[in-house]
């Protein structure tokens, strides 16, 4: 994957930074938000959505591995998050929070980590095109992560 060292030391950076700053955020309204049964849950989504992308950036940076390596790393990566993503979701709508805006919030949850699924697809059986798909999951979990962030530092505040 020549000439994609860059966008994933980039990538990586900003998700760790991204993460720690939920982090913050998560410590600075930490007794607001387990006043809400279903914030912790959304906290967790939210940084598991940024973490996916440093885990799938890290890989991408290990020394020598080939495209199928790398693609197999990113499939699984992406299978992971998205069940993890899909169990939270369940549970919460099990709890029996009703959420005012349903459909944001089943994107947000459920769209970021199939990129991942799919470009480690595509690489995995030798479509080295998919590490193109890498992008829109990448923007996609920033896009959550920064959605999740919102809900736990402003409008839990309303």
């Amino acid at each position: 994957m020549p000439g994609w060292d860059n966008f994933f030391v980039a990538e990586a950076g900003a998700a760790a930074a991204l993460a720690g700053l939920v982090f913050v955020a998560v410590s600075i309204n930490l007794t607001r938000i387990l006043e809400y049964p279903h914030l912790p849950a959304r906290a967790a989504e939210t940084l598991i959505a940024l973490l996916s992308v440093l885990v799938v950036t890290k890989f991408a940076l290990v020394p020598g591995q080939s495209a199928r390596a790398y693609g197999i790393e990113i499939g699984a990566t992406g299978l992971v998050i998205w069940t993890i993503q899909t169990v939270m979701l369940v549970r919460a709508q099990k709890m029996g929070h009703q959420y005012s805006s349903f459909v944001p919030r089943i994107l947000m949850n459920q769209l970021p980590p199939l990129p991942f699924f799919i470009a480690g697809g595509l690489m995995a059986i030798g479509h080295a095109a998919g590490v193109y798909w890498i992008v829109p999951g990448t923007l996609l979990s920033f896009a959550a992560g920064i959605f999740g962030a919102w809900v736990l530092l402003v409008e839990i505040q309303r």
